[in-house]
């Protein structure tokens, strides 16, 4: 979805650290096209204060007190009416942090490094509402590694991938191994506008929220091996 140029995004902020709240919040409000609407200090505060305020994304600390940011990031999303919950990006203190993990398999759709710099911040949550990935390619590959490599209850069974087409698979196999739009188009020799019109195909035969979640169901189904090239 395209974001309306006569309202900003609506980023809400939620850290135990006053001042990390503060310096993210003057970084995003220096910007035109988004603004700080929302903040809390822990995920309790959070999911009670986005039940009455929509957001498109969220900037949500992992170690908060009362509740976490896995827990809460559950919870906002699964009280967000249909269609319209926000994005959530989880900040951490350590690259590949197993709270990161966590939150990945409860709904995030990425992770960024609390030193990020100011325009790293800026264009993650501008990625991330625009539907693709916050996560670096390579990152992205060894963060997936982590999320299958403990076996969950119920596994995706390979059946999930029957709805796409021979094209929309080979695009979501380049998607796993890290490629970017430009990169998966270069590869398959088509525009890039024909790989958003794929990918967001993808997304919505699969259901996933996003490219994450998506690329998370090509390394379950064994589509993408961990350490694909």
């Amino acid at each position: 979805m395209t974001q309306p140029l006569n309202r900003p995004l609506r980023v809400a902020l939620v850290d135990d650290q006053p001042l990390v709240r503060a310096g993210f919040s003057m970084v995003i409000d220096s910007q035109d096209d988004m603004e700080v609407v929302a903040q809390a200090a822990d995920g309790a505060e959070a999911v009670q204060e986005l039940r009455s305020r929509s957001v498109d994304v969220v900037l949500m600390d992992v170690r908060m007190p009362r509740m976490d940011g896995i827990e809460a990031t559950a919870q906002i999303l699964a009280q967000a009416p249909e269609g319209r919950a926000p994005k959530i990006v989880v900040l951490t203190t350590f690259d590949l942090d197993e709270y990161v993990v966590s939150a990945i398999r409860a709904g995030a759709s990425g992770f960024l490094l609390k030193d990020a710099q100011p325009e790293d911040l800026l264009g993650a949550i501008r990625t991330v509402h625009s539907g693709d990935a916050v996560i670096a390619p390579s990152a992205t590959r060894r963060l997936l590694a982590r999320v299958v490599a403990t076996p969950e209850p119920q596994q995706k069974d390979t059946s999930v991938l029957e709805v796409l087409t021979d094209r929309e698979r080979e695009v979501l196999t380049l998607m796993g191994r890290g490629f970017s739009n430009q990169e998966i188009g270069a590869e398959l020799f088509v525009a890039e506008a024909t790989v958003k019109t794929h990918v967001g195909r993808v997304l919505s035969k699969l259901e996933a929220r996003d490219r994450v979640q998506a690329v998370i169901i090509s390394f379950e189904t064994g589509l993408v091996s961990p350490g694909s090239d």
